[in-house]
């Protein structure tokens, strides 16, 4: 077979030459007003993208693939170590724990996974450096398949309070990192999304709670410390991928400041902000794309979400199509075949440099403001993504957000009341807090509410 170039004989287009003949289409509309969008965070977005773009080309240097995650809770041990063991049968390759306390045994939980093979993410619940040096004692020599997604900053978001107190809780981080476990941080920059935060402001304040920590352990010494990102993907495909990227960029450009040569190491779960009540079926398409984009933007690891976890308790039905959907991309659609399979596209090169130079000016604003403690204790950073959460509800509800089965293309015929296992809007609960909490928000919650009462 010969090796002939097939496009050899055709000239070269310039992207001056692209805009000429489109804008001779366009027979006198303006290419700016016709053409050009611009996404909520200022990104204004062409028709086409041209090797002519000036643009600098983001690797992200990542060549392991990726995992399929399973997350379970583990409110008893010995029930949630059976299921994992089950999932991981089923296609799983690492499995996230939700640990709600320090009942919960470490021995029962972790007895018969393996651990040289087998990547665990433990979401504890609490702060204590005492279950930490059980952990620590039970695994030995495979500590570095164990993730302790520890985020005593992550807590103060959600729930407006430290665990105990600002002084308590360092000095309890602080011993737990005595325990020399490799994988002790974590940034769950979760609660943004879903909140209704841009991704600029996504990735600036992901990195500003990153850098509280690097501050806070500089003289400690984090060598051998790997931070983990744990981010929430919605169905803006391309934007998303671009994000993943630009927050390893970001990332670098932070380690590379503190003198660590660590990467940062990204866990990414489907956005709940966008997911439905009613035509809950069409949460199984949107998770399908957000997976996609989080395994071309760079993802370690992969957990989906199932289509009904908004409104049933876990089931088995609801979790293994959750899975299989992992399954099916890895599998049969071979996407773990190309590592850093969007390198080289000038759209998505052109997305992550606006996205990563964008929030790099937020997060700069945010240090000079006095950082993100300082910014969440006066309440900035909760405006921010409280202004951003309304123009988006405000779209949403003019129809120009648009979930379709929700807003569009709606079956009244479809009834739910009966069907309600969990609370699926904001549970408002009374209690004094330091700080306001982060609060995540569905966008259809308002609508959704309505439809139930109307039934």
């Amino acid at each position: 077979m010969g090796t002939k170039n097939l496009f050899e004989e055709f000239d070269p287009v310039s992207a001056k030459e692209w805009k000429q003949k489109i804008q001779f289409d366009l027979k006198g509309a303006d290419y700016n007003d016709t053409l050009v969008w611009e996404s909520p965070e200022g990104i204004k977005v062409k028709p086409f993208y041209h090797a002519d773009d000036a643009v600098q080309k983001f690797s992200v240097n990542k060549e392991r693939g990726w995992n399929m995650g399973q997350a379970i809770y583990a409110g008893d041990a010995l029930l949630a170590n059976k299921k994992a063991k089950e999932f991981l049968t089923k296609g799983a390759e690492c499995i996230v724990f939700q640990v709600p306390n320090e009942a919960v045994s470490v021995v029962s939980l972790l007895e018969g996974i393996d651990l040289k093979t087998v990547r665990i993410y433990l979401e504890l619940q609490f702060l204590a450096s005492a279950y930490i040096k059980t952990i620590a004692a039970y695994v030995k020599g495979d500590s570095d398949n164990i993730y302790l997604n520890q985020d005593l900053l992550g807590n103060l978001t959600k729930t407006g309070n430290w665990f105990k107190s600002k002084e308590d809780d360092h000095k309890e981080l602080d011993a737990i990192l005595a325990t020399n476990m490799p994988n002790t941080i974590a940034v769950d920059t979760t609660i943004y999304q879903n909140a209704g935060a841009t991704m600029v402001q996504q990735l600036a304040y992901g990195l500003a709670h990153a850098n509280e920590y690097l501050n806070h352990w500089e003289d400690l010494g984090m060598d051998g410390q790997k931070v983990t990102f744990k981010v929430a993907v919605g169905t803006n495909y391309f934007f998303e991928i671009a994000k993943l990227r630009a927050l390893r960029v970001l990332w670098g450009t932070l380690a590379n400041a503190y003198g660590l040569a660590t990467d940062c190491h990204i866990i990414t779960v489907p956005t709940r902000r966008n997911k439905t009540l009613y035509d809950y079926n069409t949460n199984m398409l949107r998770t399908t794309t957000e997976c996609m984009s989080a395994v071309l933007g760079g993802s370690d690891t992969v957990v989906n979400m199932p289509y009904d976890g908004i409104y049933h308790k876990n089931n088995e039905f609801g979790d293994r199509i959750s899975l299989n959907q992992l399954v099916l991309l890895k599998n049969e659609s071979y996407f773990d075949k190309t590592d850093n399979a969007a390198d080289g596209s000038y759209y998505i090169e052109g997305l992550t440099q606006q996205l990563a130079q964008q929030a790099l000016t937020l997060f700069k604003s945010i240090e000079k403001g006095g950082g993100f403690l300082r910014q969440l204790m006066d309440h900035t950073v909760q405006k921010k993504i409280a202004e951003s959460a309304a123009k988006e509800q405000t779209k949403f509800d003019a129809g120009g957000e648009v979930l379709v089965g929700t807003n569009v293309y709606s079956n009244p015929m479809d009834k739910m009341k009966d069907q309600l296992e969990l609370f699926p809007f904001v549970k408002t609960n009374k209690r004094k807090t330091l700080i306001a909490p982060i609060i995540s928000r569905r966008l259809a919650e308002e609508v959704e509410q309505k439809r139930l009462d109307d039934e």
